[in-house]
Formats: C-alpha cells, structure tokens, sequence
C-alpha cells in the first residue's frame, strides 16, 4: 500500500459527494484494510472538520456518566472525494514532491510549484 499524500492539518477541499466545494481542515487520517467478503478496498480515509456530519443515536451509560441522545459529529470520506486547497489560486490542486538543495524532501503545489505549509 502506498502512502497517504494528504497529511493531518492540511487544508482540503471536497471535490465530490454532497458537501461539495466545502473547506476544511483534516483531523485524522485514517488507514483501511481490505474486506473482499464485503467488497472494501485498501486504502485511506479523511476526516474533515464540518464536512459529511452524520446524527449518532446514542444510549445513556450512567457509569461512564455519558447522556444519551442524538450526537451530530463527523464521519470519514474517502481520500478520492478530497483535494489539497491552494489558498494562492483558491482552488483544489495536486501533490508533487521535490527535493531541496539541502536535501529534504518537501511536498508542492503542481500548479504553482509553492512548498505546502511554508
């Protein structure tokens, strides 16, 4: 499996699916092993502050002293749906590496060729 090229505090906007065009940071990258019995590919998920909310019905543990009810909070989307924003062109754009004269490997902006996060 290959890496994920979108790190945790980058700033992604949604390509596709119902909250298109939305922009926010990622929260957690998450890994998924494959399930061929249940047709789940390998790959990655993202989880993005206020994007793909789903309600959580919830039952009270008095022992834990949680309340029960109807939680709203964030759901993982598929890595495929997001994109790296390039706040410069205010658009979704791609990852390309490059490699500095000091030798550190740095991830850029293919349009742009500006250093993520500089």
């Amino acid at each position: 499996m290959s890496k994920c090229r979108i790190k945790k505090e980058d700033t992604v906007i949604v390509i596709s699916g119902k909250d298109k065009g939305t922009i926010g940071p990622v929260e957690a990258v998450l890994r998924v092993k494959s399930k061929p019995n249940r047709g789940v590919k390998e790959g990655f998920k993202v989880r993005v502050t206020g994007v793909n909310v789903v309600s959580r019905h919830t039952r009270a543990n008095p022992s834990q002293e949680q309340a029960g009810g109807i939680i709203k909070k964030e759901a993982p989307l598929s890595v495929c749906k997001v994109a790296i924003y390039n706040p410069l062109t205010k658009k979704a754009d791609k990852i390309g590496y490059k490699t500095l004269e000091d030798g550190q490997k740095v991830r850029i902006y293919r349009s742009n060729g500006e250093v993520i996060g500089a």
